[in-house]
């Protein structure tokens, strides 16, 4: 089989109801994105912190995945698929994914503010200050905020590199480090690109698709097809 390496962003989420603060000048849900998700917002207002991932958890558990989603979990039949994904939340996994790569963590799952190693489901009642690992030290969100290290990062390279087809799907390609992973694709690997808007860096190779992850799946189903 071989191997085609997916690369997803928000944009693909967005057709599920999940918002994006990109699509609001820098807010997310109303809230200034350097309050909620950088470790300087975290020591400055934790409450804060945890009311914004809260709010985010309990949407994104209710959300259902959309064609897009449903369509790369069916390619599983005639590729072998790896998702590489930006987002937090699990409708890949929903829609019916095996192998799928968290560059930026997991919403439904919390960790030690200090240990992180120390990985817990996320309450279903949402995280609270005074949630405490066992070490006796604050749960915070097991996502990563700017200005953190992307510690999947090594792993998301090998699978870009060995890539037979590649496809970018609902991501301006504006976020360091995972934009990267495009120059580390083979050179003769099948590329392709689906978002509302072409993004402004160049790119070689790639054969862009314009519209909403749902609505481009399915011509970019078509055309894979062609290279099983």
């Amino acid at each position: 089989m071989k191997k085609l390496v997916v690369l997803s962003g928000a944009g693909i989420s967005a057709d599920s109801g999940l918002r994006t603060f990109r699509d609001s000048g820098g807010l997310w849900e109303g809230y200034d994105v350097r309050d909620v998700a950088s470790i300087e917002g975290w020591k400055a207002n934790p409450a804060l912190v945890l009311e914004f991932y809260n709010k985010r958890f309990f949407q994104a558990k209710e959300a259902l995945p959309n064609k897009a989603h449903l369509v790369l979990a069916e390619l599983e039949t005639y590729f072998d698929v790896t998702i590489i994904t930006q987002n937090v939340d699990d409708l890949h996994e929903k829609a019916g994914s095996t192998k799928v790569l968290h560059l930026h963590g997991k919403l439904n799952e919390c960790k030690s503010e200090r240990y992180n190693n120390l990985i817990y489901p996320y309450p279903e009642n949402g995280l609270k200050l005074g949630d405490f690992c066992e070490k006796g030290y604050q749960l915070r969100p097991n996502v990563v905020w700017f200005g953190e290290p992307v510690p999947m990062y090594e792993k998301a390279l090998l699978y870009a590199s060995n890539a037979d087809i590649f496809l970018v799907i609902g991501t301006s390609l504006q976020v360091y480090p995972a934009a990267g992973l495009i120059y580390e694709v083979p050179f003769n690997a099948k590329k392709f690109l689906l978002d509302k808007k072409k993004p402004e860096i160049e790119l070689s190779n790639f054969t862009f698709i314009e519209g909403s992850a749902a609505e481009t799946i399915e011509i970019f189903k078509h055309e894979v097809m062609r290279f099983r």
